[in-house]
């Protein structure tokens, strides 16, 4: 299969390519390396994987990045609010308009898998499970552009999405801005961390299993062509209080603190159903506690200035 991955350098992208160069596949990836990073190196030497250094919202770049591609996996994108709202003229731009563009150039027999996030379902209603029916209502800049890709890319045919949950873990291509790896850090790090509005809760799913997804997906277009799919762990819909709570039990020196005044940027507040893609045959393998244990090791091995998501 010829798969060309959008922003293949990124976080998942990383450990979603090697992953399907040992499966068989011929990998793309078409990526502006805007954070210098060098996460696919170890790739190189791979017969079935080529680059493009350019960008997925050039319409020439594109247009030659998709003449071979069976399927398309666009990761490239503008990820999270803080990065989002640093430049939204490049979130808009990356996380829709290159979507629009992508659409608008492929040939309706290419099939689309792409990543949108449960952040869409913005604040749920209490005590009621988030499914793939539930409204829409992003509360971010970043959610309502990958939600409006997401309605798109569905409109359009031949289209998977995979609304993924918070995701942690370590990558070759890593973020610490995501709340698990933050969390994890600044426990190493500081041995303390003062927490905003921590009753908040949120879903997650460790980066290998979103590799996993991916995969399944690849696999299961038949049953999966059109529709929309909750990715996250169903035993983690946990607040951000228990999740602290989690990581001291690995890192007993870990305090936390919750504020008794102020709030979080971030409003975000559900518990999603992963349901639907669980019916189907897949099950994330990685528990929370397995991707703070292996976090805490990254950690010692990492210089923090290197990874962040706002260049």
């Amino acid at each position: 299969m010829q798969i060309l991955v959008t922003g293949g350098a990124g976080y998942i992208g990383s450990t979603l390519v090697p992953r399907l160069l040992d499966r068989g596949d011929y990998v793309t990836v078409l990526d502006n390396f805007r954070y210098q990073q060098t996460s696919l190196f170890g790739c190189c030497a791979h017969p079935r994987f080529e680059v493009i250094r350019g960008d997925a919202r050039d319409e020439t770049t594109m247009r030659d990045a998709l003449r071979r591609a069976d399927v398309v996996i666009p990761l490239a994108a503008i990820v999270g609010a803080p990065a989002c709202d640093t430049d939204p003229y490049a979130a808009t731009s990356t996380n829709l308009d290159a979507i629009t563009l992508l659409l608008r150039l492929r040939s309706r027999d290419q099939q689309i898998v792409s990543p949108c996030t449960n952040s869409g379902y913005g604040i749920g209603d209490k005590d009621t499970f988030c499914t793939e029916a539930s409204p829409l209502r992003p509360i971010s800049l970043y959610g309502r552009t990958k939600v409006e890709a997401e309605q798109a890319i569905l409109a359009a045919g031949n289209g998977i999405s995979l609304r993924l949950a918070t995701v942690f873990g370590m990558s070759p291509r890593m973020r610490l801005d995501l709340l698990v790896n933050d969390f994890v850090y600044r426990a190493v790090t500081d041995g303390f961390i003062v927490v905003f509005e921590g009753h908040f809760m949120r879903n997650y799913i460790h980066v290998r299993d979103v590799t996993d997804a991916f995969v399944f997906a690849l696999d299961h277009v038949a049953e999966m062509n059109g529709e929309a799919y909750n990715v996250g762990l169903s035993d983690a819909n946990i607040s951000k209080l228990d999740l602290c709570e989690r990581i001291r039990r690995i890192v007993p020196k870990f305090n936390y603190f919750e504020a008794a005044i102020g709030q979080d940027a971030d409003k975000r507040d559900y518990v999603v159903s992963n349901e639907k893609i669980e019916r189907l045959g897949f099950k994330p393998t990685r528990s929370l506690d397995d991707g703070i244990a292996e976090l805490v090791k990254g950690y010692e091995m990492m210089p923090a200035p290197a990874f962040t998501n706002i260049p």
